[in-house]
């Protein structure tokens, strides 16, 4: 009985695996949310959360942006083939 909620689902998730075509990761770093977050409960423990939210939030935005800007600037220099020692989209990092 166990083996059958066991296996089952293991085999499923293999078979799934092989047939659905499997995406590049992509990393970014956090917005708002994930800033906002570490900024509440840093904020919380100075007993200023929504301060700390808020703070946290305008930070994860200003990275976001700055990363977002940068991959622009990246790529568009990888297009007009002046990469100047950049890492290419296929080359590892």
């Amino acid at each position: 009985m166990i083996k059958k909620f066991v296996v089952l689902p293991v085999a499923l998730a293999i078979s799934l695996g092989a047939v659905l075509p499997m995406a590049p990761a992509s990393a970014e770093p956090g917005g708002c949310l994930k800033y906002g977050a570490v900024g509440a409960v840093g904020g919380h423990l100075a007993h200023h959360g929504v301060l700390g939210a808020a703070g946290g939030c305008a930070t994860g935005m200003v990275v976001r942006h700055r990363y977002r800007k940068q991959q622009r600037q990246d790529a568009a220099a990888y297009r007009a083939g002046q990469t100047n020692g950049a890492v290419t989209p296929d080359q590892p990092r």
